[in-house]
C-alpha cells in the first residue's frame, strides 16, 4: 500500500509540476547541461547536490538523468550527487546549525529514542530508510546530523540505500529518451528489444517492491526492539 501511495503522490507531484510549466524549464536547464561535453557529468552532479541540499522534490532530475545520460552513467551521476548533497547537510547539520538545534533533538523523547538506541545500528538504519517511501529523505539528511550518528556510517548507509530507487527513476527516463527517438523516426525497436524494455521495467519495479518491502520489515524490528527504552 505504501509504494501505491508514493507512486500516487509522484503522479500528482508531476501533474503539478506539468500544469505549472517549470517542468520545460528544467527540462532546458538538462539539456543545456547534456550539450557541455565533458563537464556535463560533473555539473549534473553539482545540481543533484543543490537539489538535496535546498530540499527541491527530485524526481524530474533523476527521470531526465536517464534521458540525457543514458541508464549507467545517470545512475552513477545521480547517486553521486545525492550521495554528496546529503554529506554536505549532514555535516552543514551537525556543524552549523550549534547546540540549540542539538537540543531539540534531545529534548524529544522519540527523536531521542533514535539518537541513542538506533545509533549503534549505523549504517544499516540509515540505509533502510532510505528504502521506504515517504521517509522525508531530503530533511532526515539535516536531523542525522543532529544525533550520534558517524559521517562513515551516514555516507555508506545512504549511498547503499538510494541505489534501489535512483535505478528505478533513472530507468524511466532512458525508456523515454528511447521512446523520443522512436518517435522521431531515427530508430525503430524490433519486438524484441520492445520484450527486453518491458521485461526489464517489471524486474525493475518488482525489485524496487520487494526491497521496499523488506526494508520496512527490518526497521519496525529494530524500532520495536528499542521500543522499551523511549522515554
Amino acid at each position: 500500500m505504501g509504494m501505491v501511495l508514493s507512486i500516487l503522490f509522484v503522479l500528482l507531484v508531476l501533474g503539478l509540476v506539468f500544469l505549472s510549466g517549470v517542468d520545460e524549464r528544467i527540462t532546458a536547464l538538462l539539456v543545456w547541461i547534456e550539450q557541455q561535453g565533458p563537464w556535463a557529468g560533473i555539473l549534473f552532479m553539482l545540481l543533484m547536490i543543490l537539489v538535496t541540499l535546498l530540499l527541491v522534490p527530485g524526481i524530474l532530475f533523476t527521470t531526465g538523468a536517464g534521458f540525457a545520460f543514458g541508464l549507467l552513467e545517470g545512475v552513477v551521476y545521480v547517486v553521486i550527487g545525492t550521495t554528496l548533497g546529503a554529506v554536505l547537510a549532514f555535516l552543514i547539520a551537525r556543524h552549523l546549525m550549534g547546540e540549540r538545534a542539538a537540543q531539540f533533538v534531545r529534548s524529544h523523547s522519540r527523536l531521542q529514542h533514535v539518537s541513542q538506541e538506533l545509533v549503534p545500528e549505523g549504517w544499516k538504519i540509515i540505509m533502510l530508510t532510505r528504502l521506504v517511501p515517504f521517509f522525508p529523505f531530503k530533511v532526515s539528511n539535516y536531523f542525522f546530523g543532529l544525533t550520534g550518528f558517524s559521517l562513515r556510517g551516514f555516507t555508506l548507509g545512504t549511498l547503499a540505500g538510494i541505489i534501489p530507487f535512483s535505478l528505478h527513476n533513472v530507468y524511466l527516463g532512458s525508456i523515454a529518451a528511447d521512446i523520443a527517438l522512436l518517435g522521431a523516426g531515427e530508430s525503430a525497436f524490433t519486438p524484441l528489444q520492445w520484450a527486453l524494455y518491458g521485461s526489464g521495467f517489471i524486474v525493475v519495479v518488482v525489485l524496487v517492491l520487494y526491497i521496499n518491502r523488506l526494508a520496512r520489515r527490518a526497521l519496525a524490528r529494530y524500532t520495536d526492539d528499542t521500543e522499551p527504552g523511549e522515554v
